[in-house]
């Protein structure tokens, strides 16, 4: 009967743990740690039915790695990367700006890090690398 109770203690332990990593509560801990984007110089982009961020950010920025820029500009729409819905309106900031700008790019550095470590957890290990490799470039 112990080993059945420690067992099921072990499961709910991982369980809650795994939760943890990637509920709603973890993504606004990340947006309140990456202050300093820049949104002057934004546009606003409207969700439609297929788009993923990473598609996004690949039309609008050089890449899909830098789809963190639009979550953190977006923070009060984008609870989950992997939970938007058509007609959602994004910020999409001017990269560029961000980029030339001391706080804007350690914002931009450090919100990519920071989701590149959700990815890892998500077990998307390419993009959790590509993403370490875009912000350690920066």
């Amino acid at each position: 009967m112990k080993k059945i109770v420690l067992f099921a203690l072990l499961i709910t332990v991982v369980l809650l743990a795994s939760c943890a990593s990637t509920d709603d509560s973890s993504f606004g801990k990340i947006y309140d740690r990456h202050t300093g984007l820049i949104l002057a110089g934004s546009t606003t982009y409207t969700v439609r039915s297929g788009d993923t961020l990473a598609g996004i950010s690949r039309q609008v920025y050089p890449n899909g790695y830098y789809y963190p820029v639009i979550m953190l500009a977006s923070k009060n729409v984008i609870l989950d990367p992997d939970k938007i819905q058509p007609g959602m309106q994004l910020t999409v900031p001017n990269l560029q700006v961000n980029l030339n700008n001391p706080d804007g790019k350690k914002a931009v550095k450090g919100v990519i890090l920071d989701l590149s470590r959700v990815e890892n957890g998500r077990g998307r290990k390419e993009t959790a690398k590509g993403m370490r490799d875009l912000a350690n470039s920066l």
